[in-house]
């Protein structure tokens, strides 16, 4: 992987995200927002939008469920890097089995969508990425809030009235992301990119005291907040889903697997059937991504076989 310093491209001869042996994730670089406003400069209008993800990523992963769940497929199309992220990031030039190349920028990497938008940028080249066509720039970078307007401001054009977002249950969503996000789902980043004994069990501790503390909230619960499904889920979601499959193990997270937690299996298991939840779900890609392209965690790049899924 890779650094981008005033528009050039920087190999990082050592995971720069690591500071005193504790991984910190880096901010996203780009901040905008689309409104279904008169006059916003990122309006909500069919086909003006194209998304960029990997199948592998789990904060890439949250912008493919919600662009499913509210029925945007139509609306922002999709391309889709190779699981096998090497020295230049994200690329398009692997031809892997279910990758999308880029039918707007013809980009070879994610990182050329970065310099186009700005070619003085710096930072990493991240996924996901939401390309404006006619502006020709990178409205967001940042999941988090991606997810929030694809949620609300397309419902004029789709007729989709789910609300992943709705105003009563906010402040809890709001606190359980808070506590959810540090401790899971950068958690197991914390514990698998650790590069001090102490960092690895600070982060590795609080990992499972947080899944200890889920998997209690989730007793006789379908969902982490109400009784409807929330972006709550879909944040906690994509981060069970590759627990067994890769944290355990290549992030050394392995004091339990999920599949020993009842609530957390019962409740992975019911999101992943969903119908339009699991076709976003590429466990070929995700497994690969990790054990081929994280060379300073497995430096032969073997892709194990196992483990079974119970899903």
């Amino acid at each position: 992987m890779g650094t981008l310093i005033d528009g050039k491209w920087q190999v990082d001869h050592v995971n720069s995200s690591v500071k005193n042996g504790e991984f910190k994730r880096q901010n996203s670089v780009f901040r905008n927002s689309i409104e279904n406003k008169e006059g916003a400069k990122h309006p909500a209008v069919k086909d003006r939008y194209h998304l960029y993800v990997s199948y592998a990523c789990p904060w890439a992963h949250r912008t493919l469920i919600v662009r499913a769940l509210k029925g945007l497929e139509d609306i922002i199309p999709v391309s889709i890097v190779s699981p096998r992220m090497m020295e230049n990031g994200w690329s398009f030039i692997d031809e892997y089995p279910d990758m999308i190349t880029d039918s707007v920028n013809s980009a070879n990497f994610i990182r050329d969508l970065y310099i186009k938008a700005d070619p003085n940028v710096n930072g990493k080249a991240t996924v996901p990425v939401l390309w404006d066509k006619v502006e020709e720039t990178i409205v967001s970078n940042e999941s988090s809030e991606i997810i929030r307007f694809l949620n609300s401001e397309f419902n004029e054009l789709t007729g989709n009235d789910l609300d992943l977002y709705p105003e009563e249950l906010r402040a809890e969503i709001d606190e359980l992301n808070e506590y959810i996000y540090p401790n899971i789902n950068n958690g197991v980043y914390r514990s698998g990119f650790a590069t001090t004994q102490e960092a690895y069990e600070k982060a590795f501790k609080e990992l499972f005291t947080a899944l200890d503390k889920i998997d209690a909230r989730l007793e006789a619960k379908e969902y982490l907040v109400g009784d409807r499904l929330t972006e709550a889920d879909v944040r906690l979601f994509t981060t069970l889903v590759r627990f067994d499959l890769v944290y355990y193990s290549h992030f050394k997270c392995n004091l339990k697997m999920l599949k020993e937690y009842p609530n957390l299996q019962r409740y992975t298991k019911a999101l992943y059937n969903h119908e339009l939840i699991k076709p976003t779900v590429n466990l070929d890609h995700i497994k690969t991504h990790y054990y081929y392209s994280q060379r300073s965690i497995n430096p032969t790049g073997v892709v194990p076989l196992g483990p079974e899924l119970e899903f």
